[in-house]
């Protein structure tokens, strides 16, 4: 497949064409149908890549804006998109993306990625380099290196991105944002995001999880590995529990800290931290108890990065917690109500005050908490039309209006945007697998990257420190799979 940009002129063409040998233009559909009509050609073309569960109802979302038509539907598990079948019976299927692509690019404006985290890089990837636009679930990659390749390559294929962290454009996220741009807290200098995730079977190596099983007969698990190592198929790997697996997923952080810790970015504007530790749940290894598992992520853990002030302000402390951890409750919050929204939430603590919000920025307050209803400040940032619904009509209209349209400026997780909280998201990662880094030292197991602050060169991609880590900033692939760069 090239890597040249293909001219995404499909719909250009409809619109433009003239019959030159007839001498006249053909009328827009939309201008002979009237106020309120869509002509066809003028809909987004989508391809889902990834078309059951998250996929599924993100597809349905685009349908629902009026303004896109689901052409094409790719996925390795006829079990998992059959509801999408349903729903676009026109729609053309495939199961690999790659010939979807090669074949159909022409008639493709956009793609929609939701697979499991180890493939998104790659087939979004895919999609820019042929000009497409992309929608890309959370968290955009499995891996630091992949992150920032995507960033770049928006500008390079000039095309528009969209991250699939959709409280990103809710309001209450905005409503943060004014708070602190009306100085009620001050400097921000520590946030505390947790989550109550992980809910899939993480931190354990049962036998059932790991000893290999029939594969169903729907599903292409080839094609489902992709870029991760040749392993044998087990039961209950699939619809939901790969999360917990580091070949495959990115745990409790690629689940929820996307979600939890867009606030956190764009409130407090943070870039790329400069360092990074990490304590986790203890994992016994004792071999009768085969509770260590170093495939998969812990239980519960404790991340610290630090991002460097700026302007002379102090230097910002972002803790993640999940696992069930929660901060200490802040001393304005009643002794009954509720903190954040009970197992998730994010927690400001700025040098005049505290604000709180749930998952996805929801349900902001400010602490005490009766300050919220009688405090008044002006509105800062706009809001997106929608809300939280209209992160996908937001991406669909940008689509439409192209690369460097207002509207593609103003979305909510462009790569811009979710690149670096997807880096520092994955940097929480990178920091619990070098703290179970192990080697054998005199017969004992010894742990060198526990109780040490990692040090990050964010340009670099580099911790200066430890090298043994900068294995965790970019994955080898399995033969035959490349993110063509």
């Amino acid at each position: 497949m090239s890597k040249k940009k293909i001219d995404n002129s499909r719909r250009d063409f409809i619109r433009n064409s003239a019959l030159a040998l007839g001498g006249f233009y053909i009328l827009p559909r939309h201008v002979i149908g009237g106020k309120g009509f869509t002509a066809p050609s003028d809909k987004l073309q989508i391809a889902g890549i990834g078309a059951g569960g998250k996929g599924e109802s993100d597809l349905f979302n685009f349908y629902n804006s009026g303004k896109a038509d689901i052409a094409f539907l790719c996925d390795v598990d006829d079990r998992q998109c059959a509801k999408s079948w349903q729903r676009y019976p026109k729609a053309k299927r495939y199961k690999d993306y790659r010939e979807m692509l090669d074949k159909e690019h022409m008639h493709i404006d956009a793609c929609s990625v939701s697979t499991p985290d180890h493939m998104h890089a790659v087939q979004a990837m895919a999609a820019m380099q042929l000009g497409k636009h992309v929608y890309v679930q959370k968290p955009m990659a499995h891996d630091i290196y992949e992150a920032r390749v995507m960033t770049k390559a928006a500008h390079d294929y000039n095309v528009v991105t969209q991250m699939g962290n959709q409280g990103a454009s809710g309001d209450g996220v905005r409503m943060l944002q004014d708070w602190h741009t009306a100085g009620l807290i001050g400097d921000i200098h520590t946030i505390y995001c947790y989550t109550d995730r992980p809910v899939w079977p993480q931190g354990v190596n049962r036998p059932i999880l790991t000893s290999p099983a029939p594969i169903p007969a729907e599903l292409d698990f080839n094609l489902w590995l992709g870029t991760a190592p040749q392993k044998d198929y087990f039961e209950g790997l699939l619809p939901f529990n790969w999360r917990g697996w580091w070949d495959y997923g990115t745990g409790a952080l690629g689940d929820m800290a996307c979600h939890i810790m867009a606030p956190a970015f764009a409130v407090a504007g943070l870039g790329y931290p400069i360092a990074a530790e990490c304590s986790v749940s203890t994992r016994y290894t004792a071999p009768w108890q085969k509770l260590y598992a170093p495939d998969s992520g812990p239980m519960g853990s404790h991340i610290t990065l630090t991002f460097q002030g700026q302007n002379g302000k102090p230097n910002v402390k972002l803790h993640w917690m999940d696992g069930g951890i929660q901060p200490e409750r802040p001393e304005e919050l009643g002794p009954n109500e509720m903190m954040g929204d009970g197992g998730n939430g994010v927690i400001f603590v700025g040098t005049k005050g505290k604000m709180m919000a749930g998952t996805y920025g929801i349900n902001p307050q400010l602490l005490p908490t009766n300050l919220t209803k009688s405090t008044s400040v002006p509105k800062t940032v706009d809001r997106v039309k929608g809300g939280e619904s209209g992160h996908y009509s937001a991406w669909v209209e940008a689509c439409i209006a192209g690369a460097g349209s207002a509207e593609a400026k103003a979305l909510s997780s462009n790569f811009d945007i979710a690149g670096p909280l997807t880096e520092s998201v994955l940097m929480g990662n990178l920091a619990i697998r070098s703290y179970d880094l192990k080697k054998t030292e005199k017969g004992r197991d010894s742990y060198p990257g526990r109780n040490i602050q990692l040090l990050w060169d964010g340009p670099n991609m580099k911790i200066t420190n430890f090298d043994e880590a900068n294995q965790y900033v970019k994955r080898t692939y399995r033969d035959g799979w490349s993110l063509g760069v």
